[in-house]
Parts: structure tokens; C-alpha cells; sequence
């Protein structure tokens, strides 16, 4: 499972052998996505799809399903144990963390919250809820805007957004059983993936 979508050429790397990389050197700003990434968060979509358009993805567009999950039923997702240890290596190195999320945004600061007692944040920012566009990666402007020099994330999009903003987008894995489909293929842009960062 651990390979399931990774080029043959994946270069593979630990929470340590970036902490290496970056030992003496002065804080950055580094950047996580929040599904997949910082939290199992796919008990939140499968409820959000069940309730508002069974079978279809419909659900996505509707602002009452993003009230939903950015409001409360956050506390169903679960920290990936792969974030806990990156947050844990940048707190300690007085790095600052910002969240960006593809998520609508909604009138409620939950997921801020949850996510600062989760991970147990000292300096803890807003999340950006950044939302998706098909014509542009929407994150680029916001990992430019905090001159992020790491960003974390579980897709395509999140390597590429990084990428065009001048940072380092580093893979996390999808966990095996996440309803976002279909799996991403780790590596593909020759990016660097996280070990064990499935959970």
C-alpha cells in the first residue's frame, strides 16, 4: 500500500532527515493542507455526501455542507501521526505554521481551533481556506503571501501550488482508506514523499 501510486524513482525521506537538513539554519514559515494531510478527515466527507447528495459529488458546492464540516464535525478527523511529528520538529525550531485548505471557507473559526489543540500550536494562525479553482492553483498566492518555504500536502495540486509560489512542496500520503480518489501518484513530479506518512 505504501508504494500504491509512486513513480519507481520515489525518493523517500523521515521527519529527522529534514530536521537535519535545516539544523542551524534560522525559523522559516512552513505551510500544511488540512485533508488528508494534517488530519484523516474522510468520515467528514462521507457524512457531508450521505446527508446532501447521496452517490453524487454535489455536495461539495453547497455552503451548508462546508458549515458543517468547518463548524463541528472537524472533531470526527483524526491528526495524522505523520503531522504530529513535522509539527512537533517545527515547533521546536521556533518555525511558524500557517494551514492552507482547499476547503469554502464558513463564519466559524472550529477547524482553527480543533487544529491548535490537536497539534497543540503555540503561535497558532487563522486557517486559510483558500477554496478550488480549475483555472489556477489558488494556494500559490497564499504560500507567497507568508513566504513559506515548505509546504505539506497530499495532492497533485498541492506540490504544484508550492512549486509556482518558489517553495518545496513535500508529499504526504494518503491513508489507503481515504474517500478521495483517485489515489495520487506519489513522486510524480519527482517531489520528495514522506515515509510512513500514510497515518
Amino acid at each position: 500500500m505504501t508504494g500504491a501510486g509512486a513513480s519507481k524513482d520515489i525518493t523517500m525521506i523521515s521527519v529527522e532527515d529534514i530536521k537535519k537538513e535545516l539544523a542551524g539554519k534560522p525559523p522559516i514559515t512552513v505551510g500544511f493542507d488540512i485533508d488528508d494531510t494534517s488530519l484523516f478527515s474522510s468520515p467528514v466527507f462521507y457524512r457531508g455526501q450521505q446527508e446532501f447528495s447521496p452517490g453524487s459529488y454535489a455536495y461539495l458546492t453547497n455552503q451548508k455542507f462546508w458549515d458543517k464540516a468547518n463548524c463541528g464535525w472537524d472533531k470526527f478527523s483524526m491528526p495524522k501521526h505523520i503531522a504530529q511529528q513535522l509539527i512537533a520538529m517545527h515547533q521546536a525550531r521556533g518555525d511558524s505554521i500557517y494551514f492552507i485548505t482547499g476547503r469554502v471557507g464558513s463564519k466559524c473559526h472550529f477547524t482553527t481551533e480543533y487544529l491548535q489543540k490537536t497539534f497543540d500550536i503555540k503561535d497558532m494562525h487563522d486557517v486559510i481556506f483558500a477554496g478550488y479553482s480549475e483555472s489556477e492553483y489558488i494556494k500559490t498566492k497564499y504560500i507567497k503571501q507568508h513566504d513559506i518555504k515548505i509546504y505539506y500536502g497530499d495532492a497533485d495540486g498541492d506540490i504544484i501550488a508550492a512549486r509556482n509560489a518558489g517553495a518545496e512542496g513535500i508529499r504526504v500520503m494518503r491513508a489507503a482508506n481515504s474517500g478521495y480518489k483517485p489515489i495520487a501518484k506519489n513522486g510524480i513530479y519527482w517531489e520528495r514523499v514522506l515515509k510512513d506518512s500514510q497515518y
